[in-house]
């Protein structure tokens, strides 16, 4: 696996930062979340989080919402991404104790910076007839979150 950078850079003293690598989860859904989150304090974006997981409280779609239902809370199209509201509370809470390591206060600090990008592509497939074969593809995706003091 190379090496992957942070997208952004921010002060070391001021900040917490946390990557997962090549998650098996959708790039979409992913990008939504982080956009759902950036700028929340770690409190409420756990809640959210775990309310996408319980599908109380939707994720509010942006992208590519042709045939993406309306849901309640006057949020406009979305969807309960579980799988990526697991893995990035996941993330959350790595990145949580990567700030309490360093010696800062969660409490006060908020996601600066939240971002999905596409990881590499686990190449497959499935046997049709005649000799014939179809491609089945699974896509990955690496995941980063940046906390910074306010």
């Amino acid at each position: 696996m190379a090496r992957i950078q942070y997208t952004r850079e921010f002060d070391p003293q001021r900040s917490a930062k946390a990557m997962r690598y090549e998650l098996h989860i959708s790039p979409k859904s992913s990008r939504e979340v982080a956009r759902a989150i950036r700028g929340m304090s770690p409190k409420e974006a756990r809640q959210l989080l775990e309310d996408v997981v319980a599908m109380k409280r939707a994720i509010p779609y942006r992208w590519h919402v042709k045939g993406v239902g309306h849901r309640r809370g006057k949020i406009g199209p979305g969807r309960f991404p579980q799988k990526c509201a697991r893995e990035f509370l996941k993330l959350l809470e790595n990145a949580e104790n990567n700030a309490r390591y360093k010696g800062l206060n969660p409490e006060r600090m908020r996601i600066a910076h939240a971002c999905a990008k596409r990881g590499r592509v686990i190449h497959g497939f499935i046997p049709r007839a005649l000799g014939r074969a179809t491609a089945k593809n699974t896509e990955t995706v690496s995941i980063e979150m940046v906390l910074v003091e306010v």
